[in-house]
């Protein structure tokens, strides 16, 4: 699988990436300050059940359609800078969330999360003629993430008041989603 974006493209995991996953998941980075820094990190054990499973995977070229989760790779050096990913929040609904991560700062703010959650949300919408909407979730302190999902044309549907704590502060959980005709009026 490949998608290509105009500087960076999604693609199906490869070897080479799971090194650079284990360093971006191991100690404590930036990415992790915004990226659900109210959950507790990956255990060094889980890291390497996940590792280990992308692994398989990798070796046995055994993807599922959809794809779950995708790296981001820039098209200089097909180096892996981060991935985008789903997950049901109502099947029974046809309803995802979708998450993205971009692990090095000196990458945020070049509009490559927007090339990649385009990329991402026009391959799901066209892996699943179900699919009717999709969202994600974050943060009130995640500023970059709200921006970023009013851009692709997200609404802020909901706003659950101080129910996340992050260092010791409380901040709003805020869900943000897009229908696919929506969607597809503005792609």
């Amino acid at each position: 699988m490949h998608l290509k974006g105009k500087t960076i493209s999604l693609r199906d995991w490869q070897l080479k990436d799971l090194e650079i996953y284990r360093h971006w998941n191991t100690g404590h980075f930036r990415w992790m300050d915004f990226n659900g820094p109210y959950y507790p990190n990956l255990t060094k054990n889980e890291l390497e059940a996940q590792i280990t499973a992308l692994k398989s995977r990798i070796e046995t070229n055994d993807w599922p359609i959809p794809r779950k989760k995708l790296v981001i790779f820039d098209h200089t050096d097909d180096k892996m800078i981060g991935d985008v990913s789903w997950y049901w929040q109502s099947q029974e609904t046809n309803w995802l969330s979708i998450g993205l991560a971009i692990y090095d700062e000196k990458n945020w703010s070049k509009g490559l999360g927007f090339q990649a959650l385009s990329l991402w949300i026009s391959y799901l919408f066209q892996a699943n003629n179900d699919l009717v909407r999709m969202d994600l979730r974050t943060w009130s302190g995640n500023h970059g993430m709200m921006k970023l999902a009013e851009k692709l044309g997200f609404k802020e549907e909901a706003r659950f008041r101080k129910a996340r704590i992050v260092k010791g502060e409380y901040y709003d959980s805020i869900g943000m989603g897009i229908l696919r005709e929506e969607w597809e009026s503005v792609s």
